[in-house]
């Protein structure tokens, strides 16, 4: 099952494991349950520590398998293979049950140890999906730290007829108790915020007792990533506030031209911008949304609200909020949304396996998407607004020669349909005839471009006609002292390598305002300091 390389990087790992790991295999004589069968003597074959009993009679999902230790209370379940995407998950779960320690903070696990209550979460996830293991990894840490958490990772492709009943269409998707919890990636802290409600609280409590700051950084993406580390660097008082440290790189399948790595996946490059600033003293406040931005008062500081109420004061604010998907703000999208409607093919496309979709969209991005579905859906139906594609010719052969492909040209979507729960069909006007046509498909996958995360900012700084925050050559915005960079900015071409650029322009920009200004910036020490 598992190649030679793979095994040896394996073995390293599971040389970490300090205590007895039993795996409990729920096979029956599919050809999937002989791969698992395959799957766990390899494992054990790497560790002493790993003994496999095979059950064929018991009422669990089949092909799974369940991890413990003698004498911890363990229920951790993974139904199906977890190779892809979840191959990380299964070896964090083993070295966790092993006894090997997390990496969490020490006070996020034992708020876990602390959650009263009896918790079973259901997550169905798909091997491509890049957003799943964040929340399988997630609550299976929570299965090994409490024995009242208990979680099952379920592979939405391999159990197909479990997905219909529940109307799975959109991945990672979170059942508590058998109800609904959430779709969409999460952290740890996310779950713990939705299950400990006094969580937030606490963190508005923390924030707001916190003295002002030279530098704060607005948006922990590559633009806020960069600033927070040439801020740190020049010894200044630094934080970054974000909603979800990573931003829109953590939905980034593969990354390809970013300069010196030749390929890589978004949520490992987040992982390592996360990793790379806390190597300084920065104060990062993750899963925090900003609300308002106030001109430098009396005190000459800037204050900047948050949703959860707490405020921040800084003497430079750096804006590096990213953009998001663009809605095509038709009937239907946000009825249809998660039931239909998806914005990620590598995530959800596994989902509608055999099935009929449409791609909105001729850019680079939709038609990769349509590329991509084309291997597992029935039908591709490619829809563009304009009279042409948009994208690369490289990708336009590749779609042409794909013989499951529809690509229609000239065509508006104005509306999608569905029978209440999930989608049926959508309806299109051709931009030449004035016809208006109806495509029968099961999913719509929308890619027509990026929106700034801005509209919290209107009337504090000069934006765009597009929502943009307008920015001169050094980052600058209208407001003195605020800054910004990256995606939500003027500066053309969205790139995480120009984002990354202008995030550390304007973190200069900030320094140099900081010297020049009448209230110079607190240094404090830094070895690292340049």
């Amino acid at each position: 099952m598992l190649d030679a390389d793979l095994k040896t990087q394996l073995e390293a790992y599971l040389e970490r494991v300090v205590r007895p790991i039993h795996v409990t295999a729920s096979v029956d004589d599919g050809d999937k349950s002989r791969e698992l069968l395959s799957l766990l003597d390899d494992l054990a074959a790497l560790s002493g520590f790993i003994t496999v009993e095979v059950r064929r009679d018991d009422a669990e999902r089949k092909p799974s398998f369940a991890l413990s230790s003698p004498g911890h209370d363990i229920d951790l379940r993974f139904a199906g293979l977890p190779m892809g995407h979840e191959f990380t998950s299964l070896v964090l779960a083993l070295l966790q049950v092993g006894g090997h320690p997390s990496k969490a903070a020490a006070e996020i696990q034992q708020q876990v140890r602390q959650l009263d209550g009896e918790y079973r979460f259901e997550t169905y996830y798909s091997l491509s999906c890049q957003n799943c293991p964040d929340v399988v990894q997630a609550l299976n840490l929570m299965a090994v730290l409490n024995p009242n958490v208990h979680h099952v990772a379920i592979d939405g492709a391999l159990f197909q007829e479990e997905v219909e009943a529940r109307q799975v269409m959109s991945v990672p998707a979170v059942y508590l108790n058998g109800e609904p919890f959430e779709q969409g990636r999460m952290s740890l802290e996310q779950v713990l915020a939705r299950l400990d409600t006094g969580a937030e609280r606490r963190a508005a409590e923390e924030i707001a007792a916190r003295p002002p700051f030279d530098v704060l950084v607005v948006g922990g993406g590559p633009a806020g990533a960069a600033a927070a580390i040439y801020a740190a660097r020049k010894g200044i008082r630094t934080a970054v506030v974000s909603e979800r440290f990573g931003g829109q790189v953590l939905d980034t399948m593969s990354i390809e031209n970013f300069v010196s790595v030749p390929e890589t996946e978004g949520p490992k490059m987040a992982a390592a911008l996360e990793q790379h600033v806390r190597r300084y003293d920065v104060d990062v406040m993750d899963l925090q949304r900003a609300e308002r931005l106030l001109p430098m008062g009396d005190d000459g500081l800037i204050a900047l609200e948050l949703a959860s109420g707490a405020s921040l004061k800084a003497k430079t604010v750096v804006l590096s909020t990213g953009a998001r998907w663009r809605t095509m703000d038709v009937p239907g999208e946000a009825e249809y949304r998660n039931r239909g409607v998806a914005y990620c093919p590598h995530c959800d496309g596994p989902l509608f396996k055999g099935k009929r979709v449409a791609v909105i969209g001729g850019g680079n991005s939709g038609v990769e998407a349509a590329i991509d579905l084309a291997g597992i859906v029935r039908h591709v139906t490619l829809l563009e607004f304009e009279g042409g594609l948009r994208a690369d010719e490289v990708l336009q052969r590749k779609l042409r020669s794909l013989g499951n492909v529809t690509v229609i040209t000239s065509a508006q979507t104005t509306q999608v349909l569905g029978d209440g729960s999930r989608v049926e069909a959508l309806v299109y006007t051709d931009r030449v005839g004035g016809d208006s046509h109806r495509v029968e498909l099961d999913g719509v996958f929308v890619q027509i471009g990026l929106l700034p995360n801005t509209e919290w900012l209107r009337g504090a700084v000069e934006l765009s006609p597009r929502g943009e925050i307008v920015v001169d050559d050094h980052g600058r915005t209208s407001v003195p002292g605020v800054f910004a960079a990256g995606d939500c900015t003027t500066v053309p071409y969205k790139q995480i390598v120009i984002a990354m650029g202008e995030g550390s322009r304007a973190a200069l920009a900030a320094f140099d305002h900081l010297i020049r200004s009448s209230a110079p910036a607190a240094r404090v020490a830094s070895p690292e300091a340049a």
